[in-house]
């Protein structure tokens, strides 16, 4: 499987590009950035370590090769302030983004290509993706709450001094300030959250407020996220390459779960090799489900916003 990164020679792209070589699953990483040069840096560096590491292909160059590409991941943006919420960038990165689009459309991609968005606003972002490629909705995706998700639970475990990977909590709707963490669902290690030694109401409301913050902490304390966010984009291509058929919480296309319509989000997604291929619909507290169902008014107000400024 080839993925293409565009924004590859950027903090996201190049910690998903290391985060993908260090899984060994995937078979080309290409970096594609407008900064050449910056691109070439990174590949370089991740050519000098695959001797330890693994014998994937590694290049660099423009939007040319998407058009062989599997997986096509947009990680180019510009950076959100630290007092800015995700969905004030809307403005600043819309001209961005549809450019990256035109330059997609005109290389060309595979019929059977994922387009895998992962600039903020994500939801927004992937909405449009949805709408002007031309491709099936299940082909297009956004990393929408995965993040989210795997920051509740790590900073969970922390909390309760419990191993992360044994932390099943997900938080649904916007990869943003509407996001819905699903309290009603969550188990550490297959034992009730409410019924766990030292569990409270305020530990769970301190976590979550946590979660809520962690990105715009990252970035005042560090210029930006990477890591974390490589190894979420890593997971799910992860799980595309490998058919996997995980449930995850990506944005994608929703025109009826939970009374959702024509908004990208997130919601229980099962991926594979061709992208979306189903989602489910649990039970959640009425609490959890009107807090989604307004993640997603959000969201499509935003977007309405965003079509009226074409």
């Amino acid at each position: 499987m080839k993925v293409s990164i565009i924004g590859g020679g950027g903090l996201v792209g190049s910690c998903a590009a290391s985060s993908l070589q260090y899984g060994r699953i995937v078979r080309e990483i290409a970096l594609v950035d407008v900064n050449q040069e910056l691109a070439e840096g990174q590949q370089l560096d991740l050519l000098h370590g695959a001797s330890l590491i693994s014998d994937q292909k590694i290049t660099f160059g423009g939007t040319e090769h998407v058009k062989d590409s599997d997986v096509i991941c947009i990680t180019a943006g510009l950076r959100r302030k630290p007092d800015e919420s995700r969905l004030d960038l809307i403005n600043r990165n819309v001209a961005l983004f549809r450019g990256i689009l035109a330059d997609v459309k005109k290389h060309g991609y595979k019929k059977d290509a994922i387009v895998f968005v992962v600039s903020n606003p994500v939801d927004v972002l992937t909405y449009l993706a949805i709408k002007e490629l031309g491709l099936p909705p299940s082909q297009v995706i956004g990393l929408g709450t995965v993040l989210d998700t795997t920051r509740l639970r790590s900073m969970l475990a922390q909390r309760l001094d419990v191993p992360p990977t044994q932390v099943q909590v997900t938080i649904f709707g916007e990869h943003g300030d509407s996001m819905v963490p699903i309290w009603s669902n969550a188990q550490i290690a297959g034992l009730p959250l409410e019924k766990f030694p030292t569990v409270t109401s305020q530990l769970i409301a301190e976590v979550e407020k946590k979660t809520r913050g962690s990105g715009a902490e990252v970035i005042k304390k560090k210029g930006g996220a990477g890591f974390a966010v490589g190894a979420s984009i890593a997971d799910v291509i992860h799980s595309i390459a490998l058919n996997q058929q995980r449930i995850l919480p990506v944005s994608s296309l929703q025109n009826g779960l939970y009374g959702l319509k024509d908004v990208a989000i997130s919601v229980p997604t099962v991926m594979g090799r061709q992208g979306v291929l189903g989602c489910i619909e649990i039970d959640l507290w009425p609490k959890e489900k009107m807090a989604l169902q307004n993640s997603g008014k959000v969201l499509r107000e935003t977007i309405d916003k965003v079509l009226s400024t074409k």
